[in-house]
């Protein structure tokens, strides 16, 4: 089992090679994801959306990160494992950031994700730390009390600073970028203008690959995000498990 590495994620837009990304929080779904072939998991903030309870992703904790990234690197052997730097670990300092992110790796990350790209001088320093940084524009949760919950780039102006960003951050040195909620022409026209991979999620097919939630893939969350179309309705399945267990009250 041949192990992804930033080369081969970076080279895959070279190929041609569409890239494949999903979340994951504990060891059970990390192990599934891994064995299935997935190219990268994500231990995302959203854990705070759909393992926590929280209402959106700002009240993750870095303890509550490194806890996750260490259940899911237990599991995973083949895929790279990045995780996200939550709300409040690198806004503050560079030199937090840093130490941040050396935290997840520590706990088993491969690479560490940041939101928007008005941080660009703690990116400089997290790479320059021997750490892959992959970028994230578009709608970036961490700042849904700024932005809202809506797609981002619909006019000209938002558009153009969308696209300054993403070459911002290819030349900060991020090894990948994910475009959230874009629309599918302006994330066609950034991963044509950047060499690094664009992961879109609810930006359309003209990217180098996608990433969603697997809570949201698998019909596990009661409340997925329009763009979302389940594979499968493993909610509905576990309910009707429960039901039986408790109709025969098995043992």
């Amino acid at each position: 089992m041949e192990k992804v590495t930033i080369n081969q994620i970076q080279n895959s837009k070279l190929k041609a090679q569409k890239l494949a990304m999903l979340t994951a929080y504990d060891y059970p779904f990390a192990e599934i994801l891994d064995k299935a072939g997935i190219d990268m998991v994500l231990v995302g903030d959203s854990l705070g959306n759909v393992a926590l309870g929280y209402r959106n992703t700002l009240p993750v904790t870095m303890e509550e990160m490194i806890i996750h990234t260490l259940a899911v690197s237990h599991a995973v052997k083949r895929a790279l494992i990045v995780a996200d730097m939550p709300f409040g670990s690198f806004q503050e300092n560079e030199e937090k950031a840093v130490s941040n992110a050396i935290k997840l790796v520590k706990a088993g990350a491969e690479a560490v994700k940041i939101e928007g790209a008005e941080y660009i001088p703690a990116i400089k320093k997290i790479i320059k730390a021997g750490i892959p940084v992959m970028g994230h524009l578009g709608f970036t949760p961490q700042s849904v009390n700024l932005l809202g919950y809506k797609i981002q780039g619909k006019t000209m102006a938002s558009a153009k600073k969308i696209l300054l960003d993403a070459r911002a951050l290819e030349k900060a040195g991020c090894f990948a970028l994910v475009l959230e909620m874009v629309p599918e022409e302006l994330a066609g026209k950034i991963t044509k203008a950047v060499k690094i991979p664009t992961i879109g999620i609810g930006a359309g097919k003209k990217v180098d690959g996608q990433v969603l939630v697997t809570n949201d893939l698998l019909g596990l969350y009661g409340n997925p995000p329009s763009f979302v179309k389940p594979l499968v309705d493993l909610r509905k399945i576990a309910l009707g498990a429960v039901r039986e267990f408790i109709k025969h009250k098995a043992v």
